[in-house]
């Protein structure tokens, strides 16, 4: 695997916008690239529901459809792996429209449906509010 970044940015997926709305930290980088050499090219959806429906989920690629109902939030290339799209509810970015997003890793399990639950580890989300960003057409 290529060397780990302290920060990575996804690519800007929105039309309009001027600043990458999400980024992941080095150490969901390490264990995205861990995860993805097990299963294969991966995805990220977030949704607003309860539970671990309020944590990022992480699935293989393609595994979780998404419709008119998400936004593509951003488009990671994790190094040494590839391209990893992060998925928003509409619904939910409407709540959010005015963070920027950072993934990240604590110890713990999170849900039985990411990838990551066998690890002993989940993904979780940071904040940060943001002017500028626009709410979703």
């Amino acid at each position: 695997m290529d060397a780990t970044p302290e920060t990575l940015a996804a690519a800007i997926t929105i039309d309009g916008e001027r600043a990458s709305r999400v980024a992941m930290s080095g150490t969901a980088v390490e264990l995205l690239q861990k995860l993805w050499l097990k299963h294969g090219p991966l995805m990220f959806h977030q949704s607003g529901g309860c539970c671990d429906g309020s944590s990022p989920m992480c699935y293989p690629a393609g595994e979780f459809i998404t419709a008119e109902a998400d936004i593509l939030l951003g488009l990671f290339e994790v190094p040494g792996c590839g391209p990893l799209e992060f998925w928003m509810s509409k619904e939910q970015f409407n709540y959010w429209s005015h963070t920027h997003l950072s993934i990240d890793v604590v110890a713990g399990r999170g849900s039985g449906f990411s990838v990551e639950a066998p690890e002993g580890k989940r993904f979780l989300i940071r904040s940060r509010l943001v002017d500028g960003f626009r709410p979703a057409s």
